[in-house]
């Protein structure tokens, strides 16, 4: 009895999905994708992104956007050979906005995409991914096309190159390779003043800059050419650290998921920089700074490590209190992820030229892609690590709902928690160290954690500066950055009074051993 309604249950599940199946098969179009040999000479398994554009004036590929984001669809794969027509079906495909019998007809532009690159949070354009040449098809849903797209190009890795003032380094973690069970390395890029060649025996202070959320070595390297230091005359390092990793932005904060990013950097990277090079091995020479997830970075690693920073300049840092996790708060049980309390759509961003996003479709279209979101970029760093080996969701995928026990977990990263907390330890070593700046009209309401941080710091006694900056916006303006420029020279001018004259007692008490660095609590 057992076997035969067994029989009839899968018997019935397959009908069903035949009859509903079909119609929505029927009404998308048809992609059969090949992969040249000469890319790839081995089977692929993995994860196949199909990118569609209306627009003329970029690739397919680039259609995944936070603000405007085009159809795309994407399958996984397993064993798929060098010169075989991998014949895509539609009900196996995720989809986004809609799936891929949703497509609108019209004529459009479409790229396939191998994700080869298993490193990067950029699933669809990090460099090793194979892809097509962009081609042009018109969808008609009533007579649906076949659409045949040859994998025949590689994303190109960046130059970087050294010369003259920018070093490349490339540094193997042991204990990020022990956590990964591969190799891992740390990367940064270091930017020397123009006095490092012509002083062979001179130390210098040193500014460990983070990017963004999605920024490149490559790009910030490149953005670092332009010298925000250079009006104040502080010949100080710059060093771009890598902030890169498969889940996103791992913030260089010690987590169940990442593996132990801030640890690596605190006592195996600045270390190693500071035998390659004649930085300062001193805490009031190492100023952390960042904008937006960098931003967070920073003033974590200030706050998790005080006795290895001597001041932190955060920009616009990711949420700095989940209470106010941008319009959420996650603590609330009652809050929800997705809607306002009206049950209007809760926004990621203000209204801004580009458009605005939400939070249920940037959910969705993250879960399209498959990982390295922002928005799972901050599970991967501050949720515990499930039974199935992933970060544990903070929200119902469905509905928006918070998941209580995971909020309470993020307790441990959230920076005006830990500060309250760890204050009477805090208080002596963060003391003129905080230096954090906010536009009032943030493009991600960034604004509303920093001012609960800012009133916090206050009733604490700190002297921390927290400044709001009428207008701005994300990017904030370069009135701030020349601000920033400012304050760190005159910080460290103030512990190295005779340095610029080139003291040679300041710079013997320079080639002080550093000290021991401990990871956090």
């Amino acid at each position: 009895m057992r076997i035969r309604l067994h029989a009839c249950r899968r018997l019935t599940i397959f009908l069903v999905a035949l009859l509903v199946g079909a119609p929505a098969a029927a009404d998308a179009p048809r992609f059969e994708i090949t992969f040249d040999a000469d890319l790839r000479g081995e089977a692929f398994t993995g994860r196949v992104f199909i990118m569609t554009t209306t627009a003329q004036s970029r690739e397919p590929r680039y259609g995944a956007n936070w603000f405007r984001p085009e159809p795309f669809f994407a399958l996984d794969v397993t064993g798929w050979k060098p010169g075989q027509a991998l014949r895509v079906d539609p009900l196996r495909c995720d989809g986004f906005p809609e799936p891929m019998d949703k497509l609108p007809a019209g004529p459009r532009r479409v790229q396939a995409v191998i994700s080869v690159n298993d490193w990067s949070h950029d699933a669809i354009n990090a460099p090793g991914n194979l892809y097509s040449e962009p081609a042009l098809f018109t969808h008609d849903p009533d007579n649906p096309p076949t659409v045949r797209l040859t994998i025949s190009k590689r994303v190109a890795e960046p130059a970087m190159r050294d010369t003259d003032t920018v070093k490349y380094v490339s540094l193997r973690s042991e204990l990020l390779s022990k956590f990964y069970g591969r190799d891992v390395f740390l990367r940064a890029g270091v930017l020397l003043p123009d006095a490092y060649a012509e002083d062979a025996d001179r130390r210098f202070p040193t500014l460990y800059v983070i990017p963004g959320f999605g920024g490149s070595l490559h790009d910030l390297v490149r953005m670092l050419h332009f010298n925000i230091f250079a009006p104040t005359g502080l010949q100080i390092v710059r060093v771009a650290l890598d902030a890169d990793c498969p889940t996103g932005h791992h913030v260089f904060a010690d987590s169940a998921n990442n593996g132990p990013w801030g640890t690596a950097l605190v006592t195996e990277l600045i270390p190693y920089l500071e035998k390659q090079f004649r930085l300062i091995p001193e805490s009031d020479a190492r100023y952390p700074f960042g904008l937006s997830s960098g931003g967070w970075s920073s003033l974590w690693l200030q706050v998790a490590y005080p006795d290895t920073f001597g001041g932190v300049w955060s920009l616009a840092p990711d949420p700095v209190d989940f209470s106010a996790f941008q319009r959420t708060n996650i603590y609330d049980p009652h809050d929800n992820l997705y809607r306002e309390p009206d049950g209007s759509p809760r926004p990621v961003s203000r209204p801004t030229p580009r458009g605005q996003i939400f939070f249920e479709p940037m959910s969705r279209m993250e879960e399209t892609i498959g990982r390295g979101g922002q928005l799972q970029s901050f599970e991967a760093v501050f949720s515990p690590r499930g039974r199935d080996g992933k970060p544990r969701q903070l929200w119902d995928r469905a509905t928006g709902s918070i998941h209580e026990d995971v909020a309470q977990a993020w307790k441990k990263y959230d920076i005006r928690l830990k500060i309250e907390r760890e204050w009477n330890t805090l208080q002596a070593k963060l003391a003129g160290k905080l230096h954090i700046f906010c536009g009032d009209q943030d493009t991600f309401w960034l604004d509303l954690a920093v001012v609960k941080l800012r009133d916090a710091l206050t009733e604490l006694g700190s002297d921390a500066e927290v400044v709001i900056v009428p207008g701005a916006h994300h990017g904030l303006n370069m009135q701030v950055y020349q601000q920033v420029a400012r304050e760190v020279a005159a910080h460290f001018r103030e512990r190295y009074p005779n340095w610029d004259e080139g003291d040679e007692a300041e710079r013997a008490n320079q080639r002080r051993a550093p000290a021991a660095s401990t990871p956090p609590p």
